[in-house]
């Protein structure tokens, strides 16, 4: 029982730092290109290093890092190629798997806790929270697939997911972006409820395309301040 409990803990401290890490590449505290090192940030927070290790064997293997043979850990950076490539493979598989879900029972029967995620998506928005809003758009599109019973399915979008949170992210905290693409899901948890499929793929293809449209604004600003 005892061994039990530890490897419950430890992974639940692995947990832990996961998300600790995922909010440094929101905040772009993790740097693209940049190595670090499992034993310095496992000492920074003040824990072991094997959490910190397996949380960045994690996203080594969402394709967010790699690891560099004796040296640590590394922030893959990625250009326009990779973001279209993203945003390809989740407009292929993020929209008709959530097509499936019109009209689903099992979704029927945990609408309010849907509901409610997405009202706290929307107050997130509202005051301008970029970890809070990213952590419950993930809750509500993870925990609608989750539904459909492929654990692998949801593990590949939330590795996509996670790539797409390093993309610039920072353009994400304009209040008005925030807004209008947290006010979707409510839009979307609707079309889901009521059976209508098209209405979903509609609603599902323009909610991905604004982080096109973010990456887009992100660009014309670093230009512009780059040629000021």
């Amino acid at each position: 029982m005892g061994v039990t409990t530890e490897k419950l803990e430890q992974s639940s401290l692995r947990d832990q730092v996961l998300a600790i890490l995922r909010k440094g590449l929101i905040t772009g505290d993790l740097v693209p290109g940049e190595l670090y090192s499992a034993s310095a940030i496992a000492t920074d927070l003040g824990v072991s290093t094997s959490p910190v290790r397996e949380a960045m064997l994690t996203l080594v293997n969402q394709g967010v890092m790699e690891a560099v043979r004796n040296r640590g850990f590394r922030v893959i950076p990625m250009g326009q190629q990779d973001r279209k490539n993203i945003h390809e493979l989740r407009m292929l598989i993020e929209v008709p798997s959530m097509v499936r879900l019109a009209g689903e029972p099992r979704l029927k029967q945990q609408a309010a806790k849907f509901r409610a995620l997405a009202e706290q998506n929307i107050a997130a928005a509202e005051e301008g929270d970029l970890v809070a809003y990213l952590n419950t758009d993930l809750r509500f599109h993870l925990g609608m697939l989750e539904i459909l019973g492929n654990e692998k399915l949801t593990t590949l979008v939330e590795g996509l997911r996670d790539q797409t949170r390093q993309l610039g992210l920072k353009s994400f905290s304009r209040q008005e972006s925030l807004r209008a693409t947290a006010q979707e899901h409510l839009l979307i948890l609707d079309a889901l409820l009521d059976g209508e499929a098209e209405r979903v793929e509609e609603l599902m293809t323009a909610h991905l395309d604004h982080i096109v449209q973010d990456w887009e604004a992100s660009d014309s600003a670093e230009t512009s301040a780059a040629s000021a």
